[in-house]
């Protein structure tokens, strides 16, 4: 299994960078988890658009999502659209996903645009989804909105993406032993009141609490003080981690 990330960045996309976006590949299948800002022009530098078999979103925030709208132009309007192949990719949202695509495409009077260029399913967290021979299975986490952590299972091992979420048990039991985990670590320090990210050295526990052998770091953004990032997650991780970069790859 390779792991591609695409965007790494939190709400706003670092220079020259994009937001949340993570390429799996598994012999012939192609899986996007995640499409904030700026993925769908970082995905066209590794692959065919067309080619992708499914996109998974952990959470509806624009900076996982938005892009499946110049993703959906592509598919729906670009000049090579009515050779592209049936059925188009599975587009694979959290539940109130189409009515949210509905109101965003809906702005500018074409609500349908999303789900007539994939075939867009709202998945149910309890079940499982098979795609080629990966697994994908999903947790809730707690966010400011509905969340759900992503597992991508397949011969060769796991990779668990966090999503964004503050601290949580769910997480750590989720990601138990798994091969590959990507956390978000938006934050130096907590924020006050209602919380919904984790601090580098939070995401550094987290991972070690569930037994990761490979921890990276992303949602964080360039601007940080990232060396001080890595000595706090690796404080508390107890051992070597890595921080996410556009078109770092990843075998598992």
């Amino acid at each position: 299994m390779k792991i591609t990330v695409l965007g790494k960045s939190p709400a706003w996309q670092d220079a020259g960078g994009a937001c949340s976006g993570y390429l799996v590949e598994e012999g012939d299948t192609t899986l996007l988890v995640d499409c904030g800002n700026g993925v769908f022009g970082k995905l066209r530098q590794v692959v065919d658009y067309a080619e992708v078999d499914a996109v998974v979103v952990s959470h509806l925030h624009s900076d996982h999502c938005i892009d499946l709208i110049p993703y959906s132009y592509a598919l729906s309007y670009s000049p090579r659209a009515r050779a592209f192949p049936h059925p188009r990719p599975t587009l694979y949202v959290p539940p109130g996903g189409r009515d949210v695509f509905r109101q965003i495409a809906g702005a500018w009077n074409t609500p349908e645009l999303v789900e007539q260029a994939f075939c867009l399913i709202e998945y149910e967290p309890a079940r499982e989804i098979t795609l080629g021979a990966l697994t994908i299975t999903f947790h809730e986490v707690p966010h400011f909105i509905r969340t759900h952590a992503v597992k991508v299972a397949g011969p060769s091992g796991s990779f668990t993406f966090g999503a964004d979420c503050c601290p949580n048990e769910a997480l750590v039991e989720f990601a138990r032993d798994t091969d590959l985990l990507m956390l978000e670590a938006t934050l130096e320090t907590p924020e006050e009141g209602h919380r919904g990210h984790l601090t580098w050295a939070e995401a550094g526990a987290h991972g070690r609490a569930a037994g990761a052998k490979r921890l990276v770091l992303t949602h964080i953004a360039a601007d940080e003080d990232l060396d001080r990032a890595r000595v706090e997650a690796e404080r508390e991780f107890g051992g070597p981690i890595e921080i996410a970069v556009e078109f770092a790859t990843y075998t598992i």
